[in-house]
């Protein structure tokens, strides 16, 4: 953590606190057009150009509600256990800020798109034992965003300058708020990372966090362990990396306890995470629900999602990370790591299923994938789906070594080739010469020659230097070319050593 002006606890201090943490997440549905206009939601267009009359909040423009809005934010609650309320409303939420023209955001408010749901999550802290725990989902709703501020120097720079594009405003938003369920910075990684998953299996939005697509704030408070009663709680707004989630939890948290500690009191309040400096900074105090004013939008009529709408939109989706994990480690007889990073998107674990049913060894596949694929994208900076290696050819890569048909050093060097050719490994393996020799006959006589070119090491291992049998193997696949079948080697060997 950078050093601070700010006095922050100690850990030891801190460890006589338990922190609590609720996360309310900001997803950008992936429509092609605003949540109430038909303007373009593409990223990257020169500043306030995707705008009109309505998302510009100009008077006498009225919004019509998009569809698709509905549909993907109704598959989002689905896939979060949550109940999709037949019928929900749009709110007027006042509150003036420089990049909302209207003076107003719609939202929802009393009677929100969904509640009531939950996500499982795993929680790896370093160097502790990994654990699942259940997060609540306290509802979501949905709503249109704000326009860009972009700043220019530093929080605490009195010469700064911002400046506004409204071509982010009317996007659609699904605002995810979670239960106070979360009791530390790895929990809140852990909630962000498959809540992100989820989003981006089912199309609800590709959560690009460097175009803010996938925005958390942090709710933090801390009481000493054993209380009830919670603690003040402070926002971080618009954290848009889990690093920085993580570092402003973390900071929020030594900054509360030191005042606690010292006898003060925390306000409610907004804070903003300065990525440069490491600290949160104060932003204005915290608004509670009648600050904002709600009142039912009059513009728009209620949302309607019949029992028969909903049915449909769940039907739709597809299975669900957690759910194909599951089945990936009964079904292929993966571990639970390895299921996992297999999962970790869903182009990712589209390929693997399809390379482990074209194989007769799903676990060796799942080596193959993770290790030599991966590796290889990676220094090409390409995904999964722009592999030149077809999944089927992977599952034919580890069959060939189930059959003995090829060893693992062979798989290796037929890999390379099918990644810069993208022909079968069954193919090159003949084409090559690369087939691995099981043939007795043939090993017998490339032992014979390292036995003979080797009386000394022969005559070690006699008098009881049995380790040096591993040198005379080595030996053997070398003169093979690697090709030989090791098991068939170090069992001729023996016997001619006996």
């Amino acid at each position: 953590m950078a050093s601070s002006t700010i006095e922050l606890a100690a850990p030891d201090v801190i460890a006589k606190y338990e922190v609590v943490i609720g996360l309310e997440v900001h997803v950008q549905l992936a429509t092609n057009t605003k949540i109430f206009c038909s303007c373009p939601t593409s990223f990257g267009a020169p500043p306030n150009t995707n705008v009109c009359p309505v998302c510009l909040g100009l008077p006498g423009a009225l919004p019509v509600m998009n569809r698709r809005a509905v549909e993907l934010g109704s598959q989002a609650a689905i896939s979060l256990h949550c109940n999709v309320n037949p019928f929900s409303r749009m709110a007027r939420k006042n509150y003036f800020y420089p990049d909302l023209p209207k003076g107003y955001q719609i939202s929802q408010f009393d009677q929100p798109l969904a509640e009531h749901g939950f996500l499982d999550i795993t929680v790896t802290p370093e160097g502790e034992p990994a654990y699942k725990k259940r997060v609540g989902i306290t509802r979501l709703h949905l709503e249109d965003d704000a326009g860009k501020s972009l700043h220019d120097g530093s929080f605490k720079d009195m010469d700064r300058y911002t400046y506004i594009d409204l071509n982010r405003s009317g996007t659609p938003l699904a605002e995810i708020v979670s239960e106070p369920d979360m009791r530390s910075s790895d929990e809140a990684v852990a909630y962000l990372t498959e809540l992100k998953q989820v989003m981006q299996y089912i199309n609800a939005s590709t959560c690009d966090m460097e175009k803010g697509h996938l925005r958390a704030d942090a709710n933090v408070s801390v009481r000493l362990k054993g209380a009830e009663k919670l603690g003040t709680r402070a926002e971080v707004k618009n954290l848009n990396s889990f690093r920085f989630l993580k570092a402003a939890i973390e900071f929020e948290v030594a900054r509360q306890v030191a005042i606690v500690e010292a006898g003060g009191k925390i306000h409610q309040e907004t804070r903003l995470y300065d990525t440069e400096s490491g600290e949160t900074v104060g932003m204005r105090s915290k608004e509670q629900a009648h600050d904002y004013r709600y009142f039912p939008e009059p513009d728009l009529v209620p949302v309607r999602v019949s029992e028969k709408w909903r049915e449909q939109l769940r039907a739709e989706l597809p299975e669900l990370p957690f759910d194909r994990r599951a089945r990936f480690i009964n079904d292929y007889g993966l571990r639970e790591y390895d299921a996992q990073v297999l999962t970790a998107t869903r182009d990712m674990s589209d390929y693997y299923e399809q390379a482990a049913k074209a194989s007769e060894d799903p676990k060796g596949t799942a080596n193959f994938v993770m290790g030599d694929l991966m590796g290889a994208l990676k220094g090409e900076g390409k995904e999964i789906s722009e592999s030149p290696v077809p999944p089927e050819h992977m599952g034919e890569l580890a069959t060939l070594i189930k059959r003995g048909e090829i060893s693992g050093k062979l798989a290796k060097e037929i890999f390379v080739k099918m990644f810069a050719e993208g022909t079968r490994p069954s193919v090159i393996m003949e084409r090559d010469g690369l087939k691995q020799i099981s043939d007795t006959g043939a090993i017998e006589k490339i032992i014979d020659e390292v036995l003979a070119a080797n009386p000394k090491q022969v005559e070690q291992y006699k008098s009881g230097k049995t380790a040096v049998a591993g040198f005379l193997v080595g030996q053997v696949m070398k003169l093979s070319k690697g090709q030989a079948n090791p098991g068939t080697v170090n069992e001729m060997l023996a016997k001619k050593l006996a």
